[in-house]
């Protein structure tokens, strides 16, 4: 939910201007702002008013969002700032562009499993920041992953995450979301980064099969699914995911926390493994049995309703709900009759079953532990030397580094190959063999180091529809997001008009592509300049989108220069239409008067001869001259 808000226009500490909200969730809004005094654009988180008014709340809230505010890692979204103003409390954090991956979900479904890949294995290391400082977040949701214009992922809400040493250890609610909260938060147990993994697990699921592994009609009903039934496996929905994605998921969904990852950390390096091709080991789980489908005891019947606040709240919305559930498999609730007919509920106790189930799977778990410890045993163990010394954790860092720490430690650096992965280029990413295992002094150890995210190619999507381009998006693991749609005079209405980065460059795989899709030519209204001077005319007309053609004529009215005519004279026309113009040459000017012809000249006599055929002055011919 987007735009004004109740507090748009409020400045905050005399510093932070609200503009329009962005947000809503069951306990803040979120509004866009403008920090006066640093000048950049801050997002503000403003606590609802029925927990800004709860005073065990706000000291939490103050505790806690100064705590946030130490977490540094790129996967997380930065807090700048928090206080009070007039009984609200509120917070600032870096505001960041891009759209949450629920909205991802939302709009395409399942999403590209190498990508969800790469999604989670960033949010395992700003939850492996988070949890080495004691921070548990407690609302890890896909509403609170935002994934940028880069691909790359910013992990929110740390404001309401909980401190191992904060105010309260357990309280009287659970926080969180009943979507995605773990089985021991939905029966108010203590929370530990276990939660978190699970959490991420869920997101996960439903970001690769585009629905949720629990769902139900209220939060009550989807905390019990949560803390009772098992998940569908990933691949019953979504036949096309890969099987060892799919034993991360579940590994990280796991009932009790003991069989998930043991960290944040070994979640990442699973999925770092599964984007490089390498064989996946789920192994790092606390008792090593991650591949094994945990159901966890039968709980209370999905269908009971308890009196928790928020049970009809939509679904992805943070909630509080009181901690009355018991631990599974304590009681079963009963419909009956209530007082004059009308339905109440009670709760009985359920004598445990007498099934033999369990007799039979303790000796199938007895017998698989006999045949392990055999196998552990007659293959040499661990693969430890017994007298060898540990091998350093090099991950993380650069080759030249590895290899000082290795030689350092008694050991060679082996083979090193290379992978693309989310760690910075050079950076080392996995060792064989890991940390802290016992090999004899001066043996090799090979390790792999990141390329760096993999580089695509990026596709001409100019011309095509959001169907098309989001197509080919796909088979280059790039995500597409829109910008405001803009008019063309060259492209048609509703296909893609501009795209950013262009056409040919290079980015990671995972990038997010721009596009504006066009609304076809803009219509605009033609204005009138007739009686403008030619310039003027012109000027007017091309800021107006039009093309200008000039013809020149005459006129007895209108001065050289003016504007007599044009063509169309009004009305609405698409932007790049010629307008015709007919410009003044002034009067026509008189033509000059024809000059009267001079007559020709008479001709000039010739004298008279003096004899035919005589020459002037001559004589007879024959006579002499006469005196």
């Amino acid at each position: 939910m987007s735009g004004q808000g109740p507090l748009t226009g409020k400045v905050f500490s005399g510093r932070y201007e609200i503009m329009d909200r962005i947000g809503i969730g069951g306990m803040a809004e979120v509004y866009r702002a403008q920090d006066n005094v640093l000048g950049r654009r801050v997002a503000v988180k403003v606590m609802l008013p029925q927990y800004a008014a709860d005073a065990e709340f706000t000291q939490r809230f103050r505790q806690e969002a100064a705590a946030a505010a130490n977490l540094q890692s790129p996967y997380i979204v930065n807090v700048y700032d928090w206080g009070q103003d007039g009984g609200t409390y509120y917070i600032v954090m870096e505001f960041v562009r891009g759209s949450d991956l629920k909205t991802a979900i939302n709009q395409r479904g399942a999403i590209n499993q190498r990508k969800v890949a790469e999604i989670g294995s960033q949010v395992c290391q700003a939850l492996t920041v988070a949890h080495n400082l004691d921070i548990v977040h407690r609302d890890i949701k896909p509403q609170n992953i935002m994934v940028q214009p880069d691909g790359n992922v910013k992990v929110m809400d740390f404001g309401i995450a909980r401190a191992k040493n904060s105010v309260k250890q357990k309280t009287e609610a659970v926080l969180g979301t009943a979507h995605y909260i773990s089985p021991e938060q939905a029966q108010g147990k203590e929370l530990t980064a276990a939660s978190d993994i699970y959490s991420l697990g869920i997101a996960m699921y439903e970001a690769t099969t585009g629905k949720l592994p629990f769902d139900g009609p209220d939060a009550v009903n989807v905390a019990m699914q949560q803390v009772s039934e098992t998940p569908l496996p990933p691949s019953e929905i979504n036949p096309r995911i890969d099987p060892d994605l799919e034993d991360i998921i579940m590994c990280a969904l796991a009932k009790d926390p003991r069989d998930r990852f043991a960290t944040a950390n070994d979640m990442r390096l699973a999925l770092n493994d599964y984007l490089a091709g390498r064989p996946v080991n789920l192994r790092s789980s606390r008792r090593g049995a991650a591949k094994t489908r945990v159901m966890g005891t039968v709980g209370a019947a999905a269908g009971a309703r308890t009196a928790y606040p928020n049970a009809g709240a939509e679904a992805g919305a943070t909630q509080v709900m009181p901690n009355t559930m018991k631990p599974a498999g304590a009681v079963k609730p009963i419909v009956t009759a209530g007082p004059g007919g009308t339905g109440g509920f009670r709760r009985i106790e359920e004598p445990p079953s007498q099934s033999k189930t369990p007799i039979l799977v303790g000796i199938i778990v007895a017998l698989l532990v006999v045949i392990a410890a055999a196998a552990f045993f007659l293959l040499g163990g661990n693969g430890d030397d017994a007298d060898g010394i540990p091998v350093p954790d090099v991950i993380g860092m650069t080759v030249e580094e590895a290899e000082d720490a290795l030689e350092e430690a008694g050991f060679v650096l082996g083979k090193v190959e290379e992978a693309f992965d989310e760690a910075p280029e050079g950076e080392v990413i996995l060792q064989d063999p890991v940390a802290e295992t016992l090999k004899a002094e001066g043996s090799k150890i090979n390790v792999t180091v990141s390329k760096g995210k993999e580089q695509v190619e990026v596709p001409n999507f100019l011309n095509m529809t959001v169907e098309e381009a989001k197509e080919i998006a796909a088979k280059y693991d790039l995500l597409l997001e829109p910008l405001p749609a803009d008019y063309s005079t060259e492209i048609e209405v509703n296909k893609i008009m501009d795209q950013s980065p262009k056409a040919g460059e290079k980015v990671a795989k995972g990038s997010t592509v721009q596009y504006v899709i066009s609304l076809g030519t803009e219509s605009v209204t033609v204005p009138n300049v007739v009686s403008y001077k030619e310039a003027e005319a012109v000027a007017l007309l091309t800021q107006a989108g039009f093309k200008v053609e000039v013809e020149r004529m005459y006129s007895d009215f209108a001065a050289a220069g003016i504007v007599i005519d044009q063509s169309p004279k009004s009305g609405k026309h698409d932007k790049g239409t010629t307008i015709k113009l007919a410009i003044s040459l002034g009067p026509e000017p008189k033509p000059e008067p024809t000059p009267t012809p001079e007559p020709d000249p008479e001709p000039t006599p010739e004298p008279p001869s003096n004899g035919e055929g005589g020459e002037s002055g001559g004589t007879p011919e024959g006579g002499a001259a006469q005196s």
